[in-house]
């Protein structure tokens, strides 16, 4: 499998912005990315004040370079760095070793609130 991951600084974001990323994963981007061809799974994630992040495990090679040619066009204006207020730090391509399910299963949900 191949992965993915998109980062955004947040150092020099506004105050609030962790709360305005949550509400934008929650009532958008986890819809466009539910289903997606060639996407095994996404995960968002943030350390409010420091980064937030997008996690991407794709099916192939092919689908990983498709989509990150794409995103990385258009990054200076993607929602995520529009709500930020700057492109992202990262965008870095990597091999996924192995993925595990814990006992109490994957839950695939468009917010796990705070």
């Amino acid at each position: 499998m191949k992965g993915l991951t998109v980062r955004w600084s947040l150092a020099d974001a506004s105050a609030g912005v962790e709360a305005e990323l949550a509400s934008y994963v929650a009532e958008t981007s986890h819809a466009r990315f539910t289903g997606m061809t060639g996407l095994h799974h996404k995960t968002w994630r943030v350390r409010p004040g420091d980064w937030f992040e997008g996690c991407y495990v794709f099916v192939s090679d092919q689908a990983r370079a498709t989509f990150q040619e794409t995103f990385t066009a258009g990054a200076a204006d993607a929602p995520g760095s529009k709500i930020v207020g700057a492109a992202p730090v990262l965008i870095e391509a990597c091999d996924i070793v192995a993925v595990a399910e814990g006992s109490d299963g994957f839950s695939a949900q468009a917010s796990f609130g705070a």
